[in-house]
């Protein structure tokens, strides 16, 4: 069996090694500058745990080839493993145009028997009233009979994908019964999994009823996620406004069994969080709960930088520094990053921003148009956005001209600065 796997970024290219134990595999991107990393034996995007070895290992096997060609990858595969990333467009609506053209590819070239997976989060519905039907209507081939159709979600974190293809449940939904089974059969076969504790059935591949399901999985965990952060990032700010510790009062609340309060941010970035419940209320526009927690969460960087204005009143002659572009420490990814809404924010504001982050050279930054930080420029705010080991012991007094420092995660409650710390 031969396994193409489409899309080989933070998702695909570890996927592809994993099953590449078990399976050989084509891996497609469009890419070259990421065909040529891969091919070298480097990883595309550092901060991967273990990534770069095992990429390594599998290149030396040969289990594993990489390829833009997509069409001949098709052509030559029993499995289909398609992981592109669906984003939004300004309507906050999902952006279809980049996996709608990968499925009518498949399409175009599939051959009968052929098992095709979407990994991608997609909105309830979306595999069976949209890519289903392209595939059908395009190949002439009837699904469940001679071709198969699951959605099965990643379910993994930046950072820990290799171990969290092992310690989470892997959701199979079928476009009919037949097809469930055929994913069943082929994730149980290239995934190993662990004895996790608290599961109310063993951890392995789980079979949903259907397609939607699985759907439904998947954009449930992630607006769950929305609407606890939204309600943390509400009490904080209410905390704030009294002059309580926040941090306090969470770790009080969390004391009690079951509780669970997120860390509050400046915001959460990444593709899943800030998008997936957009996805969600794709079909259930009714959901005011859902809509409320994404505008508390989008206004989140906004809010944190009014906290300046009984400190310091930015301005056209201020030099602002934020700590951080990468939404995570460690995790070099800046897909829905506080940073960008803040440094749209300082600068309406008219003021210099600055961005320092020790994951990302001068020029990457400039790439992004955002100004990279040098010694020699004076300072008079800092933001840390970032909770980077990095930053821990980050030398202030270096900036004579500095006025405040803005703490969006709670990470230097500790510590004593010569300026406020707020």
């Amino acid at each position: 069996m031969t396994v193409c796997v489409i899309g080989l970024g933070k998702i695909g290219l570890p996927l592809s090694l994993q099953i590449a134990k078990k399976r050989s595999v084509i891996g497609v991107d469009k890419n070259d500058d990421t065909l040529r990393t891969i091919e070298s034996g480097k990883s595309p995007f550092p901060g991967e745990f273990g990534l770069e070895e095992l990429l390594k290992e599998t290149l030396e096997t040969g289990r594993i080839r990489v390829q833009k060609d997509l069409a001949g990858a098709v052509t030559q595969s029993q499995v289909i493993v398609i992981v592109i990333p669906l984003v939004t467009n300004s309507e906050n609506e999902p952006d279809f145009m980049g996996i709608d053209e990968v499925t009518k590819t498949v399409a175009s070239n599939l051959q009968k028997g052929t098992l095709i997976c979407f990994e991608t989060t997609l909105p309830i519905g979306t595999t069976r009233n949209r890519f289903t039907k392209y595939l059908e209507s395009i190949s002439k081939l009837k699904v469940g009979k001679d071709f198969f159709v699951v959605f099965s979600p990643e379910r993994v974190s930046s950072g820990s994908v290799l171990r969290d293809f092992s310690r989470y449940p892997k959701i199979v939904g079928g476009i009919t019964d037949e097809c469930g089974n055929k994913g069943f059969a082929f994730y149980h076969e290239v995934l190993d999994f662990n004895n996790t504790s608290g599961l109310n059935r063993p951890n392995g591949v789980w079979k949903l009823e259907n397609a939607e399901a699985a759907e439904f999985v998947k954009l449930a965990e992630t607006t769950y996620r929305d609407v606890n952060i939204a309600l943390a990032n509400t009490f904080e700010q209410f905390a704030y406004s009294l002059g309580l510790d926040f941090v306090q009062i969470r770790d009080a609340a969390n004391s009690q069994p079951f509780s669970h309060i997120h860390e509050p941010g400046i915001s959460v970035g990444g593709h899943c969080i800030p998008v997936y419940p957009h996805f969600y209320l794709f079909y259930d526009s009714s959901a005011r709960l859902v809509r409320e927690a994404r505008r508390v969460n989008e206004l989140s960087p906004k809010r944190y930088l009014e906290r300046l204005h009984g400190v310091y009143q930015i301005n056209s002659k201020s030099n602002v520094l934020i700590l951080g572009l990468s939404y995570r420490p460690g995790v070099k990814e800046h897909a829905y990053s506080g940073t960008l809404a803040l440094v749209n924010e300082v600068k309406s504001l008219g003021a210099n921003v600055f961005i320092h982050d020790p994951l990302y050279s001068s020029e990457e930054l400039e790439a992004l148009k955002l100004q990279p930080w040098r010694d020699e420029l004076g300072i008079h705010v800092v933001i840390l956005h970032t909770a980077s080991s990095e930053f821990k012991e980050f030398d202030f007094l270096q900036f004579t001209q500095l006025k405040v420092i803005l703490d969006g995660r709670n990470f230097y409650r500790q510590s004593s600065f010569p300026v406020p710390l707020v």
